[in-house]
C-alpha cells in the first residue's frame, strides 16, 4: 500500500510547524512514529489551548 503523497506533504508540515524538524528527518520516520509525533503534538497543543 503506498501512502498518498498529499497526506505526507500535510503531515511533515505539520511537524515541521510545531517542532522545526527538517523535511529529511521526518521522512525518515516510519508512519506509525510519524502518526505518534503528530498525535502528542495536537494533544500538547489543545492542552495548552484550553489552559489559556
Amino acid at each position: 500500500m503506498t501512502y498518498a503523497a498529499d497526506r505526507l506533504w500535510e503531515e511533515a508540515a505539520y511537524v515541521a510547524y510545531y517542532l522545526h524538524w527538517s523535511l529529511d528527518s521526518i521522512l525518515d520516520l516510519e508512519h506509525p512514529v510519524r502518526r505518534r509525533v503528530i498525535d502528542e503534538v495536537g494533544r500538547i497543543h489543545r492542552q495548552l489551548a484550553e489552559d489559556d
